[in-house]
């Protein structure tokens, strides 16, 4: 009785050690006395124990840090820079058999290929465009990682950090830029409002009324202070039709007893 007692026991035991269940984000890549069997999940799974063997992955999607790097620009600026990575795997089989260890793997490829592809940049670049350098670094990421059955969904570089003379460095030449910005911009008003003033006097000097006129106008405004004494000179313009007037009275006058 002892005896069917221990059997039954030990049944029982294997039964329970041979029910595997997945979740729905895992499956299981089954080994069958050390040769590949197959794929299994998710759900509920049997696995004979001691002939078979489970190996157990998660096809969600990974966030790994990439640790900091130092990196050399093309323009030979020394900084340093980390990122994270998103990936997923896609093929457990491969994922489990053609590499020992499929994050560690990942984690090496993602920052000799940072390295890398960052070097290749000068530091304007760097900064400026991280848009195309995290396409380019994903690229080359999921490019090498297919084989081992991983997809490299993005890549973002988190930051870029530069000595305390670096920073001083950029911020002369940004306060510089914005100070020839700023003398390109007054000259320009000034070229724009020569132009219009030049159009304006060559408008005016056409017609002699609109001159006159705008001298009367001129004189209003100045009088308007009465606290200062001013001293301006009778225009030319002005007077010329009562000199003619004045010739013509002249001329046309004889002295007495002339002939």
């Amino acid at each position: 009785m002892l005896l069917w007692l221990i059997i039954g026991g030990i049944v029982v035991l294997f039964l329970f050690s041979a029910i595997k269940i997945l979740n729905e984000y895992e499956r299981g890549v089954i080994f069958t006395l050390g040769r590949f069997s197959g794929v299994k999940g998710p759900g509920l799974i049997i696995v004979v124990p001691i002939i078979q063997q489970m190996v157990k992955t998660d096809l969600r999607v990974i966030v790994m840090d990439v640790p900091t790097q130092d990196v050399i620009s093309q323009d030979n600026v020394s900084v340093k820079v980390n990122a994270v990575v998103y990936f997923r795997i896609i093929d457990p089989e491969r994922a489990i058999i053609q590499v020992a260890n499929v994050f560690e793997a990942t984690s090496q490829l993602a920052q000799t290929t940072l390295r890398s592809v960052l070097g290749q940049h000068e530091l304007d670049e760097m900064l400026s465009e991280r848009d195309k350098l995290n396409q380019d670094i994903q690229q080359i990421l999921d490019q090498h990682t297919d084989a081992w059955g991983i997809k490299v969904s993005n890549v973002e570089i988190k930051h870029v950090d530069l000595d305390e003379s670096m920073i001083r460095a950029i911020a002369a030449q940004a306060e510089a830029e914005r100070a020839r910005r700023a003398k390109v911009i007054h000259a320009e008003g000034e070229r724009q409002a020569s132009d219009m003033l030049a159009a304006a006097a060559a408008q005016l000097s056409s017609q002699e009324q609109a001159l006159q006129l705008r001298y009367l106008q001129t004189l209003t405004e100045i009088a308007k202070d009465r606290t200062n004494t001013i001293v301006f000179p009778l225009p030319m313009d002005l007077i010329k039709p009562l000199l003619g007037a004045v010739g013509k009275t002249g001329a046309g006058t004889s002295l007495p007893g002339s002939s």
